[in-house]
């Protein structure tokens, strides 16, 4: 039986962490089953003792399980696009080449913040243009876009 105080023992004495391991510390705070303090011995003890490549993977995996996976159309494929943070104030590249990208075709699904220092995260300044709806649904987000130019007829 895995036993949470276990596992941060064995991490905090240098221990390599299995998949299994893994897999019911994110289940344990998915679930809410481990308490804060013990996520922070646990990050604590990670910190301090870092982790080999195979736990890093499989740390990234369960994580990504833990949610929503989204499955992109195969016509996607070669339009997909990631633009990642490097961190930083002020959301200098994000707000302008995510929507430059669009604009030339590609797909650029992002992941952003909210509440980041004193600038805000990109969500909250997404959310301050008019009209501008960051709360998409699996399915909003697969749709094809109408690049449809509508007209009155005038």
């Amino acid at each position: 039986m895995l036993s949470i105080p276990d596992l941060i023992r064995k991490k905090r004495d240098g221990g390599q962490l299995t998949d299994e391991e893994i897999s019911f510390i994110i289940e344990s705070v998915t679930t809410k089953r481990m308490q804060d303090c013990q996520i922070g011995a646990m990050l604590m003890a990670i910190w301090q003792r870092g982790m080999v490549a195979a736990e890093i993977q499989s740390l990234t995996r369960q994580m990504m399980l833990s949610g929503e996976v989204m499955r992109w159309p195969d016509e996607w494929k070669r339009l997909m696009v990631d633009k990642h943070s490097t961190g930083g104030v002020g959301d200098k590249v994000s707000l302008v080449l995510a929507p430059a990208l669009a604009a030339c075709g590609c797909k650029v699904p992002m992941i952003s913040g909210r509440g980041l220092a004193h600038t805000g995260g990109t969500l909250d300044k997404l959310e301050s243009i008019p009209g501008f709806n960051v709360q998409q649904s699996a399915e909003q987000v697969q749709q094809k876009p109408d690049h449809s130019c509508k007209s009155d007829g005038k």
